[in-house]
Formats: C-alpha cells, sequence, structure tokens
C-alpha cells in the first residue's frame, strides 16, 4: 500500500533572501548559501534509484507522519533571526566593513627612551660655569679666589680686598703670576693705576701681549691668574676679558686654555683707589671724560671702533675662506 508523500513541516519562514532582509548588511554568506541550495537540486549520477524507490515507512512511525503539523511561534522565529545573525558575524571578514560595534583595545603606553640633545663646546662651557662646584674655563679644578656677585653673567668678580690679597702675597703658595689688565685709555692709567698693572686699552694689544708669548706656569700645581678691570668695570673690562678667553679658545684645542681662570675687579679702579691707595701708583683718579683729555679720548675710541671693524672684516673673511 502506497502511503501519500508527507508535506514539509512548516518551520519559521527562514529563505535566504528573508534572512538577508533580517540583519543589516550582506557580507557574501547569503549568497553562497544561496548557490549551494541551487546547486543541490541537481542530483548526482547513480542516485535516481534511490529517489524513485518507494516510501518505506517502518512499524510504528505511521502515527508521527499522519499527525498535524505544528507551527512554530513568533519567539522561536526571532531566536532562530537571532542565531542566524550570530553566524554571520562569526563568518565576517576582518577586512569587510562592519556595522557591529566591537570594543576598541587601548594599546599599552610604554616608556620611551629619550633621546639625549647634543650639546656643543659652547653649551657645555655654559653649563659648567654655572655649576655649583665654579670649576674653572679648562674644568681642571675649582677657581681659587673667592668671587662676589657682578654685573655681566658668566663673568667672576672679585673685591678689592682679594686684589691687596694677591698683591701681598698670600695666595703665592698657589698662584705662580697674577697680570691685573688695565683696559682704561692711556691718560687715564697715568692719572694713577694698581701696582703692577698692565695698560693694555685695545684688543690687539692685549691679545699681542697675552697670546703672542702666553704665560705659562713651571708646576702644573701653580695658576696664572689674569684681573681685568677699568675705571667701573662695567663695560671695557668685562668686553677685553670676553675677547682674551675668545682668543685663546680658538688657539687651543677644546677644553685647555692658556688662560682658564680670569676674574674681573667689581668696581673698578674707581673703587679700589679710595679704598686702597697705598697699593697704587701716582697718587690720583682721572675720569675717562676729563675735561683735559677730549681729544685724547676720541683719539682712543675710534681707534677701539676701527679695530672692532676691522676684527669683524676678518672673521668674516675667516669664515667664508672655511667654506
Amino acid at each position: 500500500m502506497e502511503l501519500p508523500q508527507p508535506e514539509p513541516v512548516a518551520g519559521p519562514a527562514l529563505s535566504p533572501a528573508g534572512m538577508r532582509g533580517a540583519v543589516e548588511e550582506d557580507n557574501g554568506f547569503v549568497d553562497i548559501l544561496e548557490t549551494d541550495l541551487k546547486e543541490n537540486d541537481v542530483v548526482p549520477p547513480g542516485m535516481e534509484s534511490l529517489i524513485s524507490a518507494p516510501d518505506v515507512v517502518p512499524p510504528g512511525m505511521e502515527s508521527f507522519i499522519s499527525a498535524p503539523l505544528v507551527k512554530t511561534s513568533e519567539k522561536e522565529e526571532e531566536q532562530d533571526l537571532i542565531m542566524y545573525s550570530k553566524c554571520q558575524r562569526l563568518f565576517h571578514s576582518p577586512s569587510t566593513p562592519c556595522g557591529v560595534i566591537r570594543p576598541i583595545l587601548k594599546r599599552l603606553e610604554r616608556p620611551q627612551d629619550q633621546d639625549l640633545p647634543s650639546l656643543c663646546h659652547d653649551e657645555i662651557e655654559n653649563i659648567l660655569d654655572n655649576d655649583h662646584r665654579e670649576l674653572i674655563g679648562d674644568y681642571s679644578k675649582a677657581f681659587l679666589l673667592q668671587t662676589v656677585d657682578g654685573k655681566h653673567q658668566g663673568l667672576k668678580y672679585i673685591s678689592p680686598e682679594t686684589v691687596v690679597a694677591l698683591l701681598t702675597g698670600k695666595f703665592s703658595h698657589t698662584v705662580e703670576k697674577f697680570v691685573t689688565v688695565d683696559c682704561r685709555y692711556p691718560y687715564e692709567y697715568e692719572g694713577g693705576h694698581i701696582e703692577t698693572a698692565v695698560n693694555l686699552p685695545l684688543e690687539r694689544d692685549a691679545e699681542t701681549f697675552l697670546l703672542q708669548s702666553p704665560i705659562t706656569p713651571c708646576s702644573l700645581d701653580k695658576r696664572i691668574i689674569l684681573i681685568f678691570h677699568c675705571e667701573f668695570s662695567s663695560e671695557r673690562g668685562p668686553r677685553m676679558c670676553r675677547f682674551i678667553r675668545e682668543r685663546d679658545r680658538a688657539s687651543n684645542d677644546y677644553p685647555s686654555l692658556y688662560y682658564p681662570e680670569m676674574y674681573i675687579l667689581k668696581g673698578g679702579y674707581k673703587d679700589f683707589f679710595p679704598q686702597h691707595p697705598t697699593f697704587c701708583e701716582s697718587q690720583d683718579c682721572r675720569p675717562r671724560n676729563h675735561e683735559d683729555f677730549k681729544d685724547e679720548m676720541k683719539t682712543f675710541r675710534l681707534k677701539t671702533r676701527s679695530w672692532a671693524g676691522e676684527r669683524s672684516r676678518r672673521e668674516l673673511c675667516s669664515r667664508l675662506q672655511d667654506q
């Protein structure tokens, strides 16, 4: 006896097309599924006999086949849609744009090595000059003399009392020789000056006297000290001190120097003479703008400017030649 063919069981209406509309995006998974379903319609060779064979129902199963079909509830359809959506996300390619919000993993911040800045010689000198250890220009030892605050940063100032201590030999066990450079104009120097001071008002004269035949100590334990001053130690003395240090650097391999220890007399001759006149020669203090020496002042100011301009031209030519 031939039984009627059972009708397909009514499940959730989840055709590929319907499922494609139930989700937000289509990444190609549904198209592949449809292609597979169409290809399954073709019966493989040798399987025709199995399909055309009479349906044989096992004994006792007739009641299940003839039982009324049970429709799925809306809740089950919703669960199927959720399951399909999870499958789609599972097979979603990471390179395909997706509207699903994924958690953003924050990269751990690793400590990075900080690049140490490269310092030039001038920067190293500036750092060491401002160091609490107060090293001299070649960084070989600390300054010997006690310093005081002064006008120009980076220069070391000493008091008139310290100069008197040098003149009286209180540092002879350490200082082999000290030179007091009087940077005032000649008529000022002739009016009165510190004992043993050398008058060098022009930069070229100072460079010739100090650097053409540098003064060197006989022993490495001894020191050579230079002291610069002018009338107030405000302009000419500090400028000469900086010039000698500049030319000294240019004449040696860094950080070596002929004169690593240089000072400025604070207050200049104007302060030194009233306090210690016995340590001065030609007992007078002649100012730069003295009424009787206006012509001499103009002459030396012109010489100073002309020498400064000539030096600037020489330095420019030297830089151009180096290029």
